[in-house]
């Protein structure tokens, strides 16, 4: 059992941060394992974000974190990205530059060389991620603040992996900037799909099936289906019991399997609209 959530300012940006964390503070029940937020900007930048978790293999002190970045760093300026601003605090860190190239080889090779884990990357999207509860989020990394037009949020309970803020949600399409999508359930299928995509060159950081439901929709969409083909693709293709909502560019969809067993609530103003597993969300 985790909960979802996600919200729409319809006509202007709003505090997104904010209002995430008081949804998965609503369904924190659901999952006290670990809580994440997905949030998109104001407008999409002209540099490429990322965010990054600099302990992926959870085997380093805290001293080899600023080396661990420090590589990243020179990584990316031999793939030709310009390192406008940083920001490191522990094992989390952010970097915003200048990048005109492939994404998804830039992203394979800061992985490769540093060990470094990338949680997120886009023009507007920001992954912030943690074991603990919604308010421990804030506490550390000052989430509420966050202006932004939309995004989506997860609280999770583990069930199939570890407690790591690796296998928590939201999880970034890896190599696609701007997708994220956080789930609720199952994918019995998930190896099956999981091979298809490996086939065609597709990497995975975990062994989460919520991992793949990403990345199969980034890639449907790479190849010229609208957001809302995808997701009705996915539930002809994708078997299980399950709920998720996938936010891009153009904003956030949502999907639910074909026997209605994970919940989902949607709420709708002239202003917002919000999303989530349960109405104390909401």
């Amino acid at each position: 059992m985790c909960g979802i959530a996600g919200v729409v300012f319809k006509n202007k940006p709003g505090l997104v941060g904010e209002a995430l964390t008081k949804m998965l503070h609503g369904c924190q029940h659901r999952g006290p394992d670990s809580t994440g937020l997905a949030m998109y900007g104001t407008h999409a930048s002209d540099e490429l974000i990322l965010r990054l978790f600099l302990d992926a293999d959870l085997a380093h002190a805290e001293t080899a974190w600023t080396s661990r970045f420090e590589q990243v760093l020179a990584v990316l300026k031999e793939h030709g990205y310009k390192t406008s601003n940083t920001w490191q605090q522990q094992m989390y860190a952010r970097v915003s530059g200048h990048f005109v190239g492939d994404v998804q080889s830039l992203s394979y090779a800061v992985e490769e060389l540093t060990g470094v884990e990338i949680f997120s990357a886009g023009h507007s999207l920001e992954i912030i991620k943690d074991e603990g509860v919604a308010g421990d989020i804030e506490a550390r990394f000052g989430v509420c603040s966050f202006l932004g037009c939309y995004g989506i949020g997860h609280v999770r309970l583990a069930t199939e992996s570890d407690v790591n803020p690796s296998t928590a949600h939201p999880f970034w399409a890896y190599g696609f900037t701007d997708v994220s999508i956080v789930h609720n359930g199952q994918i019995t299928n998930y190896f099956k799909t999981k091979r298809r995509l490996e086939q065609r060159g597709y990497r995975f950081r975990t062994e989460n099936d919520s991992e793949v439901i990403a990345v199969y929709l980034a890639d449907k969409m790479k190849h010229g289906l609208s957001m809302e083909e995808a997701l009705d693709q996915s539930l002809h293709e994708l078997d299980g019991t399950f709920s998720f909502l996938v936010s891009t560019p153009q904003g956030i969809g949502y999907a639910k399997d074909p026997i209605g067993a994970k919940p989902m609530v949607v709420y709708e103003t002239d202003d917002v609209v919000a999303i989530a597993s349960e109405e104390v969300s909401l």
